[in-house]
């Protein structure tokens, strides 16, 4: 509550305390692209942290609304301060201290205990709407305790820090509830204790994460006042909602509370609860999928917490996130959604954070993948009527990839697709840089070309409808393919073939080449494909995924750490995807054979995860890993492809050969 906090040093264990603390994360989403979110000791790290992150305009226009709550328990007139955060050269307070417990099951669950009180704290949004509630079950040994909540608030883009001199707030009661506006922007907060409106502005919060990867780390909070109210000895549960605009009217939270919880089940009994690996991905995978309000239908968040929906995240992973667990509905609205954006026979890459702006279509992929996702969706389901629905849009896809689109993609007179640069999925820039541009033909464009037309053929089979020569064309491809594509040297694939001297090839050893033995019809012959998994087993293998580059590569780059720069260099020239292991799994079975052994070897490398999800993002799969021992995890907390491909390749090893 103080300007300036003098500088109290840590002693070495309770720094190293701190440090383990906000190493692990948690996060709560409501379906709407908005969230919940901090580290286990509840410690702000990042900007994108906040026990309310709403979605304005779902998915996106993300706005920071409540940052934090600090909390504090006066005990026969001794106040102890359960709040922790960084100012600069302190902690202040040091509430970490008294956490005796975190757990996420059922919900993000916080347990305190300090001066003979005990404090439950649990925190949960309302699926649908962009409101957060904070439960508090408190027992103490004595009466003589008072309990009080300090709101800590801001107004911003998710992205961009902002400092007191940018708002003005006012703030004001109705029907008990506190309203909080600045200019025309409202929320509102509601607690049954007594409010005392005392304003104070926190100064100088330090994020530490956003500084590690050198981003603007300072911001101000304000604080409108405080809510207090007397402990019994037993029996105090004390609610606390924020919601934008408004809280819903005639709000019944412990009917609230169940009705989450009980969505919660149902999102696992399709695949049972009996596993606790697979229940932790699917109650995962279910954070990903938003309603967008563009289309009135339901799309996928790549990633929390700062990326939106992207075209090609959202159909690798629609079979791990939607198929598998049984949500047949929201696979089909996916789907939609993106078709409705089809240009020139392209998915868009993104859609921009805020929903007015245009879609970007610098990909040539993922139209691919979505033909890939329209093939495994019919798999699943044998839905004649949406793949007859849907058949427009792939067949605009295929045209235009043969007869040339935007970007430079077209079809070579070898059947192969040639494209412009920075259009795979291995895209990092460096202002006008493109770090891995693979202009040209990249190896696993034309092993999902050619599996996109064989995926082609057999949709129009069975919904009886022309082909063309679509079959006849897929067996061109995987001639040339295996001819263009094969290096005799290492006994594996080229990456890519560049587009002015066909004859000049990129050697990289990376393992874009997986997906030629990997997809539904691999486009590469058995006896080779025996070697480019030996390849990529040798050179790229890691616990968490497959390294995007060799380590005997003079441009490989064993850790993903420093500022943008640093990081970009990194993304995909050494830096693991844990996605590329399902892929992995999926080639490896095709090569060595579903045998009962072969599975049971699968899932115990799948079940490696198990220890990755009690660090970063607790509960859930990280973006990425460092290319070196020991991997530690790095990006987004909570990766769609990383938990929908985990979750897809541990099915396929439980059940044998997918549909």
């Amino acid at each position: 509550m103080l300007d300036k906090v003098a500088y109290m040093p840590l002693i070495p264990e309770h720094e190293q305390s701190y440090k383990n603390g906000i190493s692990r994360e948690w996060i709560v989403t409501n379906g709407l692209g908005g969230y919940a979110s901090s580290t286990i000791i509840g410690a702000n790290t990042r900007k994108y942290h906040g026990l309310l992150v709403a979605s304005l305009n779902s998915p996106v226009e993300r706005k920071v609304i409540l940052s934090n709550l600090d909390e504090e328990l006066e005990v026969r007139g001794k106040t102890y301060r359960l709040a922790t955060h960084k100012y600069p050269k302190t902690i202040h307070p040091e509430g970490f201290l008294y956490l005796e417990n975190y757990s996420t099951d059922p919900v993000p669950t916080f347990d305190y205990s300090t001066g003979g009180v005990k404090l439950k704290k649990q925190v949960f949004m309302l699926h649908g709407l962009n409101t957060t509630i904070i439960r508090y079950h408190i027992s103490a040994e004595t009466s003589n305790t008072i309990f009080r909540i300090f709101p800590l608030v801001t107004y911003r883009d998710f992205h961009h820090v902002k400092r007191s001199k940018n708002f003005q707030f006012r703030q004001s009661t109705r029907d008990g509830k506190l309203v909080i506006r600045n200019g025309e922007e409202k929320f509102e907060m509601f607690c049954k204790m007594e409010y005392n409106p005392k304003s104070y502005w926190y100064y100088n919060f330090e994020y530490d994460m956003d500084r590690k990867r050198g981003l603007a780390f300072q911001e101000d909070l304000f604080n409108p006042g405080y809510f207090e109210t007397p402990v019994h000895c037993s029996g105090n549960i004390f609610d606390f909602v924020v919601s934008t605009p408004e809280i819903p009217s005639n709000i019944d939270v412990e009917e609230e509370f169940q009705k989450e919880l009980s969505r919660r089940r149902g999102l696992c009994s399709p695949v049972g609860t009996a596993n606790p690996f697979v229940k932790k991905l699917v109650l995962s995978a279910d954070s990903f999928i938003v309603e967008r309000k563009s289309t009135s239908s339901e799309s996928v968040i790549a990633g929390y917490h700062w990326f939106a929906d992207w075209g090609r995240d959202a159909m690798i992973s629609l079979e791990g996130l939607t198929l598998v667990t049984g949500r047949y509905d929201k696979a089909r609205q996916i789907l939609s959604t993106f078709s409705k954006y089809c240009f020139k026979g392209l998915i868009p890459n993104y859609f921009p954070d805020r929903q007015d702006g245009d879609a970007g279509y610098n990909t040539v992929d993922a139209s691919l993948w979505f033909v890939h996702a329209v093939g495994r969706y019919f798999a699943y389901t044998k839905d004649q009527a949406f793949v007859s629905n849907i058949w427009p849009v792939i067949s605009d896809i295929i045209e235009n990839y043969r007869k040339g689109t935007i970007n430079n993609i077209h079809m070579d007179s070898d059947g192969l697709i040639t494209h412009g640069p920075q259009l795979t999925w291995m895209d990092a820039k460096i202002g006008s840089l493109n770090v891995t541009p693979r202009e040209g033909k990249a190896c696993e464009i034309n092993a999902l070309w050619y599996n996109a037309l064989c995926t082609v053929t057999w949709l129009a089979k069975s919904i009886d409808v022309p082909s063309s020569d679509y079959k006849q064309l897929a067996h061109q491809i995987k001639e040339n393919f295996a001819k263009k594509y094969w290096n005799a040297d290492k006994l594996c694939l080229y990456d890519c073939i560049f587009p002015e001297n066909p004859e000049i090839k990129d050697a990289s050893v990376r393992p874009n080449q997986i997906f030629a033995i990997s997809l539904p019809f691999p486009v590469l012959s058995e006896d080779k494909a025996f070697y480019v998994l030996q390849k990529v087993a040798e050179d790229l293998f890691t616990p968490y995924g497959l390294r995007t580059l060799s380590k005997a590569d003079s441009k490989y780059v064993g850790k993903y750490e420093g500022d943008a720069v640093s990081r970009d260099k990194a993304y995909h020239n050494g830096t693991v995807w844990p996605w590329l292991f399902g892929f992995f799994i999926s080639g490896y079975l095709k090569v060595h054979g579903n045998s009962e052994n072969n599975r049971q070897y699968c899932r115990t490398l799948l079940l490696r995860f198990t220890g990755h999800f009690n660090e970063a993002g607790i509960g859930t799969v990280s973006e990425v890993f460092d290319g070196d021992p020991p991997h530690n995890p790095g990006g987004c907390i909570s990766q769609a492809w990383s938990v929908a491909e985990i979750l897809r390749a541990y099915a396929e090893v439980m059940t044998g050969t997918p549909p």
